[in-house]
Parts: C-alpha cells; structure tokens; sequence
C-alpha cells in the first residue's frame, strides 16, 4: 500500500506577512439612503444593499465588490433585512414589518429579475444557508419560520411566545440563534438555538440584554452576538467556541454595537456601532483577528453604522451608515491557509472559498511548479475548497497561488 510522504508549503503573490486590520475603507459609488442591510456572497463580490427610513427605495447590486452599483429593474419598498446565498445567485429582500403588505421579494439570478411572493407571514430578519434552500426568518410576536425550498413556503417553528428579532443560521442551515424578549417595555432579550434547523430550540447561557445582531461560522461552532445600550440593560459583544455551549464577555469597547459579521472559520470579526457608550460621537468599526478575543479599530470615519458583511475568508468587508453614511468597503490581501488531512486513503487539500483567485500547484522539488488539474469542489457546510489526491510515492509540496 502506498502512502502519502508530503510536505505542506502555502504561498500567495500577494502578501508575506498575516493579514492587518482593514485600514483603507472607501466610500462607494451608493447613494447615501437610509440603509438598512448589506449582504454579500461568499467571495465577497455580489453585493446587496437596501434602505429603511420612510420611503420606498430600490435594491442596490453590486457585481464588482462595491466599485459600481445598480438598481435597474429592482423593486422598491421600505425594506427590513436582505440576505444572499453563498454564491450570490439567490436574494431574498423583505419589507419592513412596519409597512406594507406582507411580502418577500425573491431573485434567482442575482437581483436580474425579482418576484414577489405575498404569500408569506410577516417576516423581521433574514437568513439562509449557504447553498439557499434552507432559510430562517424571524416574524415578531408571531415567532420563527424556516423555509426548504427557497422561501416559496414557510413553515411556523415552536417557540417560547415572545418578540422575535434577530437570527443567524450556520452554512448548512442545520444551527439557527434567534434573539427573543417577552417584554419591549425592557428590551432585555434572551438568545435561542436550535440544532435541527429550527424543529426544537433551547435558551443559551447569555444574559438578558438587548441583541441586535448574531453572527455565526460556517459550522457553527465559533459564534458571537453584540448588543446595544438601552435604560435597561449594558453594551456587550459575547463569544462562543463551543457552538453557544458556553459564552465569554469580550474586551469589544462599549459602543452601541448595532452589527456584527463573521468570517466562514469564525476568527475574523467586524462589528459596528452606531454611537459611543454616551450616545454622543460616531465611531469607527472594529476587527477582531482571533475569534473575538481582543478587539482594534479599523481606522475606518466614525459613522453612524447599521450594518456590515464580510467574505467568507474576511478579507472583503462592506459596511452601511444608516443616517446618510453611505456604502463603504475595504479589503486586505488574502492569505489562505492551506489544510491537508487524509480521507479514505486518499490526500485532501482544502482552504476557505477566497476573495481572490488562487490556483492549487504542487512541485516535487520546490523548484518547477505546475497547476494541479484536480478541480476543487466547495464543500457548503464549511464554505471550503477541496481537492482529493490520490496517493503517490514520493514526497509532494503544494502550495496557492495567485494566477
């Protein structure tokens, strides 16, 4: 039997050193609407973008990472939350609760062509598994529905009675939080999971405090959610590395946190603030590098910030100002990891799906280097590339590159 004697060499054109803080954010093309949510793919290059405030305004696309944007043929509505599968294809934008007819907007072909389905409860917030077929949306008092086929039909989970706000689902869709409150008088929320893509929940150890915004990895086993300041309960941003077993108090400033994203492994964190603790100075937005454990500014203005989305490898982040800020994006070089594991006697290689093109190369002698013809497969459980190799009898280096 042969067997695998390689050595494992990760190269990229772009960058020696570990990736820094996102420094150079660029205000985009976007008008400055009242924004309400961002969504991106997984590669970091489809954007979404659509507005709350008080009046109708259309779906903003972007094809190019945020460098140009569109809004031909897109409907117009005073919009609540907008999501995207993970390659960018499937949209789902909803209405804000507060306005209008009960209504969901669906695209199959990455905001080209929308249609309306009303066929719906009252839906709050968004979210979908990576490959678009499962969703979760929350509905208020009305609880959680999930969706098998695309937001077509919905189905009313068993919940607790309560508000429901804010969610998050795992690549899969298999891990759903959901943030609840069976009081608005005090907006002290408590956040749910489920397991089972939304058939039973339980309440999570965090506290009672106001969640505005949860973010998961693409396994769900890293996870973290922000909340805000109200009279009655304190700034925080948690973490969980154990799949919301157990939750840590994060050293994120006290900001009133108003987003939170994450990257597909969990260890790149962007979170977003409206004001300072006081409520008196916009703030910049924040980058943790180690899965929440410390917190640095990203040198971005001081915003009014509503909303953020990262790529899956965290290296392209977009973010909204809800009260005339604007769409703005940043990006640092990618560095992705090379893994390497057996599998049923074979080698995989695998690294998350990046915001770059990379080509997989190998060398047997770390001089000549040549494409590996395998194609990689994404894997849509944890958002990675990989590629299966048969085994050979001399020893193997590989490495990504840029083309």
């Amino acid at each position: 039997m042969r067997n695998f004697r390689m050595l494992l060499c990760t190269l990229t054109a772009l960058s020696t050193g570990h990736p820094t803080p996102a420094q150079n954010w660029t205000p985009t093309s976007a008008p400055t609407n009242n924004w309400q949510a961002i969504a991106c793919s997984a590669d970091g290059i489809k954007l979404a973008a659509v507005s709350g405030g008080k009046a109708p305004n259309p779906i903003y696309l972007s094809m190019d990472g945020g460098a140009s944007w569109s809004s031909n043929g897109t409907p117009s509505a005073i919009w609540g939350d907008i999501a995207s599968s993970g390659d960018g294809n499937l949209l789902m934008a909803g209405v804000a609760s507060y306005w209008g007819t009960n209504v969901i907007y669906v695209s199959t072909n990455a905001g080209a062509t929308w249609t309306a389905n009303t066929n719906v409860p009252r839906l709050g917030n968004l979210a979908c598994s990576t490959d678009g077929k499962k969703w979760i949306a929350s509905a208020g008092t009305n609880g959680i529905f999930t969706s098998t086929n695309a937001g077509t039909t919905w189905t009313p989970q068993s919940v607790p009675n309560g508000f429901w706000t804010r969610i998050s689902s795992s690549a899969d869709g298999d891990q759903l939080l959901a943030a609840m409150t069976t009081s608005l008088a005090s907006y002290a929320y408590r956040i749910y999971i489920s397991r089972d893509s939304g058939s039973t929940w339980i309440q999570t150890g965090l506290p009672a405090l106001t969640w505005v915004s949860i973010a998961s990895s693409a396994t769900g086993t890293k996870l973290v959610a922000a909340a805000t300041l109200t009279a009655y309960t304190p700034i925080a941003i948690y973490r969980s590395a154990d799949a919301g077993s157990n939750w840590i108090l994060t050293s994120a400033p006290a900001n009133r946190w108003a987003s939170v994203a994450s990257s597909a492994d969990g260890n790149k964190l962007l979170a977003a603030a409206g004001l300072d603790s006081s409520g008196t100075f916009p703030v910049p937005l924040y980058l943790s590098t180690n899965a929440g454990i410390s917190w640095v500014s990203t040198g971005s203005p001081g915003k009014y910030w509503f909303d953020v989305a990262l790529s899956a490898d965290g290296s392209k982040a977009a973010a909204i100002g809800s009260i005339s800020g604007g769409i703005w994006t940043a990006q640092t070089p990618p560095m992705p990891v090379l893994n390497l594991a057996p599998t049923d006697g074979n080698l995989m290689l695998s690294w998350i799906v990046p915001s770059t093109n990379f080509v997989l190369q190998q060398s047997a002698d770390l001089s000549g280097w040549s494409n590996v013809t395998n194609p990689p497969v994404l894997n849509l459980t944890n958002l990675q590339n990989e590629v299966v190799l048969s085994p050979t009898n001399g020893s193997g280096f590989y490495r990504l590159k840029t083309p």
